[in-house]
Order: structure tokens, then C-alpha cells, then sequence
């Protein structure tokens, strides 16, 4: 079994990650999930979370609010809406998405309502976790 595996976290503005590591804590819209190397080829979509790579240097922790992760027996590949490392120039980004979440579900009623309510809870936790 191999022991490290293609690591790649990109956004629609940047590449923030990639590189070999030996598991990526992912957090999916169906429950947490670890993805390490030889994983069962797998594709799901994210909630507003932390993600976690664990690689020769260490761990680096990342806030995404949303995306797809592809995960392969060689690697792993997780496009997200929007990502920050988890440090407090991340978090003061993520304090402005929180509070445009906030006023979408406040304009909104039903589903959609309860969906960016969730969203937000969920990051909310995220940027509490990074504290």
C-alpha cells in the first residue's frame, strides 16, 4: 500500500494546494470523510467546512464553503466555491461570507431559507474551529 498520495485544493481564484500527503480530512455534504491513499474512487460534494491535509510537513488546515471533491486510489482533488487557509487573514474573509450568508437567508423564506441557514451555521462553526 502506498503510503502518500496527489493532493490538489483549487478555487475559481487560485491554486491553494498541492502536493504529496498521506490523508486529507474532508468535510462532505454527507458527513466527514478521510481520504487516503488506495481510497475507493469516490466523488462528493462539500458543506461549508474544515478541510485538513495531512502531509510530510505537517498539517494545513483550510475553510472552504462549498465544492466537489474527486477522490482516486492516487489521489485527491477538491474544487471549492471559495477557500482560505485557516489563519486570521482567512477568517477576516470568512467574517464577510458569514455575514452575506446571514442576509441572503434573512431575504429568504422556505428551502432556501433553511439551506443558507444551514450554510451558515456550518461555516460558522468552521470559523470557530480556526480561533
Amino acid at each position: 500500500m502506498a503510503d502518500m498520495m496527489q493532493f490538489d485544493l483549487v478555487s475559481p481564484e487560485r491554486k491553494l494546494a498541492s502536493g504529496q500527503v498521506r490523508a486529507v480530512q474532508i468535510p462532505g455534504a454527507d458527513g466527514d470523510l478521510t481520504a487516503m491513499p488506495e481510497h475507493a474512487a469516490t466523488i462528493t460534494t462539500l458543506r461549508p467546512g474544515v478541510l485538513t491535509s495531512e502531509g510530510p510537513e505537517g498539517e494545513t488546515r483550510f475553510v472552504v464553503t462549498g465544492g466537489f471533491a474527486e477522490i482516486t486510489p492516487q489521489g485527491t482533488s477538491v474544487l471549492a466555491e471559495r477557500a482560505f487557509p485557516a489563519d486570521a487573514e482567512g477568517r477576516a474573509a470568512l467574517d464577510v461570507i458569514l455575514q452575506e450568508m446571514r442576509s441572503k437567508a434573512a431575504n429568504n423564506s422556505g428551502p432556501d431559507k433553511d439551506a443558507l441557514d444551514k450554510a451558515a451555521d456550518d461555516l460558522e462553526r468552521a470559523i470557530a474551529s480556526i480561533s
